[in-house]
């Protein structure tokens, strides 16, 4: 008789934790359907997350959902006039100029409310604690970090470097949507994905970010070329053509048909007026070029100049 009320305990245990389970599943399938039509902020969207928190408040899924309903509700977009020919790695949605022909282009540009970022941010936090090797979920939180602190991203350059520390300390599995598991070639690429957002937005706090974070990242990814080029394409934009040109043949004397660091020096050769230099990754080029254009290029170019 005692077995037979345990096996019965252990059923009805089941089927109420079925039952809750199918609820919550049910939660997340009215969430998507009514975001298809709506979009994370729109009308219902709140009333279906408070519904949804009262049931099942550690539920990470909800949690997610309420930060997306916070972001898209707390970002407003704008137009505004600037003096500049690109405004956070955009181009002018209307390029003009006054009178005098000084640029006045409009850019679209967008603002946060305060408050509802930190409850959006709270809600990530909560996220992340509740399910920590989510790395889609902290990636989730630096995208809009990023987007809020807009040319000065400084926390979120804290953000970034906390995470490669995380990484190559603890050694974690990664989960991330869609994927079975993260690898570390996966999580590099993340990684530089970031690195090439900072580069973009075209500020001077955004490109030193830029270069801190591939430094930083070059302690843990010893001779990675992606981050050796990223400190090669920075010094090449601030015209330091000996620092540059140190990071691009790290690179090209492992890979000499890294594409991004034989580009990139033949532009740095170019800029000093170096023929001498300029033969040398041409040479390169046309041995190593990815694409038969890019070779027969170069090996014209070479040509020209033995004909000097």
């Amino acid at each position: 008789m005692k077995r037979i009320l345990f096996i019965i305990s252990l059923l009805a245990a089941f089927c109420a934790a079925s039952a809750q389970e199918t609820t919550r599943a049910d939660y997340l399938r009215r969430y998507s359907n009514l975001v298809s039509h709506v979009g994370p902020g729109g009308l219902g969207v709140e009333t279906l997350l408070d519904k949804w928190e009262a049931e099942w408040p550690d539920d990470p899924q909800q949690m997610l959902a309420r930060f997306s309903f916070c972001i898209t509700r707390a970002r407003s977009t704008q137009v505004v006039q600037l003096d500049k020919d690109r405004y956070l790695g955009r181009d002018p949605i209307i390029p003009m100029k006054d009178s005098t022909g000084r640029k006045c282009n409009y850019f679209e540009d967008y603002e946060f409310d305060e408050d509802l970022y930190a409850q959006a941010n709270l809600c990530i936090n909560k996220a992340i604690e509740a399910r920590p090797f989510r790395l889609d979920y902290r990636m989730a939180k630096i995208d809009a970090m990023l987007a809020f602190e807009k040319e000065q991203p400084e926390m979120t350059l804290v953000e970034l470097k906390a995470l490669a520390d995380k990484n190559a300390k603890e050694r974690p599995v990664w989960e991330y949507e869609g994927l079975d598991r993260v690898s570390e070639d996966q999580f590099k690429a993340f990684m530089q994905d970031y690195c090439v957002a900072l580069f973009r937005l075209g500020s001077d706090a955004s490109a030193e970010a830029f270069r801190d974070l591939s430094a930083h990242l070059l302690t843990y990814y010893k001779n990675e070329p992606l981050f050796l080029n990223n400190l090669g394409s920075y010094y090449l934009v601030k015209n330091d053509y000996k620092q540059a040109q140190k990071y691009f043949d790290m690179v090209l004397k492992k890979h000499p048909d890294d594409m991004s660091a034989l580009k990139n020096s033949l532009l740095m050769a170019r800029a000093k007026k170096d023929p001498k230099l300029e033969k040398k990754y041409l040479a390169l080029m046309a041995q190593h070029g990815a694409t038969e254009t890019d070779r027969a290029s170069a090996q014209m170019r070479l040509d020209a100049f033995g004909k000097k």
